[in-house]
């Protein structure tokens, strides 16, 4: 009983939380979103890769890795040495924190904006606004799961070690999801709306 009542809660929070971001994404939002998306990947991200690019090119990086195991996490900090391990650090608690908020900002707006004029009021559909969100918080908890095994290395991180793959791994399911489902809904926005024009 308890389990389902705890159930029912974060549906019910969820709800909430859908329609929340629903009142917030007003179509100005949703362009200055896009507008920091778009800025983003024209002036930041090619600054932050030449950067990590001086200790990742031989061997790649964690939060860009689909797959990778345990072990890989301990060779990718080997190889960075001293000097990339700060920097990948760095980089994970100053970029990584805006850098996820901007794309989730455009995709949270954009699919809460279009799912309200494509879904009927309650559908289940309009939950899928929250799918960035899930996006977001996996990608915060995959680059502290990161950093610290890099900032402890040579120590060993049990637990967090074997964790941060699959963190890495479900962030990229939700966030190329995200823009799956922005795909989507877009669709059937403008399937409802050729529709109420064929039917005048």
């Amino acid at each position: 009983m308890r389990s389902n009542n705890e159930q029912l809660s974060w549906s019910i929070a969820m709800g909430r939380f859908s329609r929340w971001l629903e009142r917030q994404s007003k179509g100005w939002l949703v362009l200055v979103g896009l507008a920091i998306f778009v800025g983003f990947l024209g002036f930041v991200l090619p600054q932050q890769a030449q950067k990590s690019q001086q200790y990742s090119a031989e061997v790649g990086s964690p939060d860009s890795s689909l797959f990778y195991s345990a072990d890989d996490l301990y060779r990718f900090a080997e190889a960075y040495g001293p000097e990339g391990r700060a920097a990948y650090v760095s980089a994970r608690f100053s970029f990584d924190l805006i850098w996820p908020l901007a794309y989730t900002l455009f995709l949270a707006t954009a699919i809460s904006w279009l799912g309200q004029r494509t879904f009927a009021a309650g559908s289940p559909w309009r939950l899928l606004n929250l799918v960035p969100i899930i996006g977001l918080g996996l990608d915060y908890a995959e680059n502290c799961g990161a950093a610290l095994v890099m900032g402890r290395y040579p120590e060993r991180t049990p637990i967090i070690d074997w964790l941060t793959p699959w963190l890495s791994a479900s962030k990229w399911l939700f966030v190329n999801g995200s823009f799956v489902v922005l795909v989507g809904v877009g669709l059937a926005y403008l399937w409802q709306r050729i529709k109420k024009h064929r039917s005048k």
